[in-house]
């Protein structure tokens, strides 16, 4: 069951990182400007953020598999209505939708490993649900490449469309849940809580000082890997230095890997809840230096090896959760990290369309666009770290606020 709910996990990392092989394609195809190319990555994002807290509470209340059946076949229709696109509004929704649908596939993941699993197995099995959906990533290096070579970007999105939809039907065949406990429910005369309510509850976290921190960070740190590594990073390669698509997909290749690495070894090195702000805004900050050498620099060496290493760099994201699970009483730890996807993904849709505005602007004068893309990421992150080293951090789980 959990290799079913993992496969469609996989499925939302290509998605969201797509990007760096379709869109070369995409601008010879129809002519599109850094801003809607930048508009057309971050739409996946932004559906899939607006969604985490609701989907959150259908997890709840309706549970994995009939949340992940209800969710993932819009997915596959967004696939479909990319693939067969007729313009860029098309490509956009078509994007939105394939958002929307994946919206649940993480946290699907989490909530199962949390209501199925001993708790001294969760981790294991979440490395192994984190294993399973780095295939996903993988797939959108080298072999999409070379099937956008081989045909076209359109096959591109008919493959990941097709395979998502067997991953669904591997859901719908194999995961199975207990019904939830309505006698209980009725015996005590309690209700399902309402979407009003479930929201209601957030406001408490966001009242407490450390959390504005929390959301800075977050909506600046993954965003920095996933604008490389699913929008920017074959741009780069194809258009700067006129390296082909395959071997353009080969550099994501080894991104890829080493970002699948990172995570396992920032969990391994994890300083402890006294140094881990610190370890946290220090990376940021040379994630941010990197940024700014590549834009700066523009050597082919510096601009293969860079984000190779930061593939690596980028593990530290794993500090956050880490750090959400020590500043929060654990009642409330989901909603918690439900507040935290929610700023990582929006952070995500609002730093693609921010680098894609930004190098339209720098092309109309006369600045390489990737210079400025990349120095609006370097100031992003630096920006984001700086808030989180300067506003209070929880050193202790806190009591929480009355609503």
């Amino acid at each position: 069951m959990l290799i079913a709910l993992a496969c469609a996990f996989a499925l939302s990392q290509a998605f969201r990182t797509l990007g760096a092989m379709m869109a070369t394609p995409l601008i010879s195809v129809y002519g599109l400007s850094a801003r809607q190319l930048g508009l057309w990555s971050s739409a996946f994002h932004l559906g899939f953020g607006l969604l985490q807290i609701t989907m959150g509470l259908s997890l709840d209340l309706y549970g994995v598999r009939r949340t992940v059946l209800c969710a993932f076949p819009m997915a596959v229709g967004g696939a479909a209505l990319c693939a067969f696109a007729p313009g860029f509004g098309a490509l956009v929704l078509g994007q939105a939708l394939i958002g929307i649908g994946c919206a649940p596939a993480f946290l699907a993941c989490t909530v199962f490993i949390a209501r199925h699993f001993a708790a001294e197995r969760f981790t294991a099995m979440s490395g192994l649900a984190m294993s399973i959906s780095g295939l996903g990533i993988l797939f959108t290096g080298t072999p999409l490449a070379w099937l956008i070579e081989a045909f076209s970007w359109r096959a591109g999105y008919l493959a990941l469309g097709g395979v998502a939809l067997l991953a669904w039907l591997a859901v719908y065949w194999r995961v199975r849940e207990p019904a939830p406990p309505r006698p209980a429910q009725e015996a005590t005369g309690s209700a399902r809580p309402s979407l009003r309510q479930a929201l209601r509850e957030m406001l408490p976290l966001l009242r407490l000082p450390h959390t504005r921190g929390i959301l800075c960070f977050a909506a600046v740190s993954y965003a920095a890997f996933i604008t490389l590594r699913g929008l920017w990073l074959g741009p780069m390669l194809h258009d700067r230095h006129a390296l082909s698509l395959v071997a353009s997909g080969n550099v994501a290749l080894a991104m890829t890997l080493t970002g699948i690495v990172g995570p396992s070894l920032f969990g391994r090195l994890d300083p402890g809840r006294t140094r881990r702000p610190r370890w946290m805004a220090a990376c940021a900050t040379l994630a941010a230096a990197l940024f700014a050498v590549m834009a700066l620099t523009g050597q082919l060496w510096i601009d293969i090896v860079l984000p190779v290493f930061y593939g690596l760099l980028s593990g530290y994201n794993v500090l956050q959760y880490a750090y959400v699970k020590s500043s929060y009483p654990a009642a409330v730890t989901g909603r918690a990290i439900a507040l935290l996807n929610t700023a990582m993904f929006l952070g995500v849709a609002l730093m693609q369309w921010l680098t894609g505005a930004v190098a339209t602007w720098a092309a109309q004068q006369g600045i390489e666009p990737l210079r400025a893309a990349f120095l609006t990421v370097a100031a992003m992150l630096a920006a984001g770290a700086l808030a989180f080293a300067r506003m209070p951090q929880a050193r202790t789980a806190p009591a929480m606020p009355a609503p």
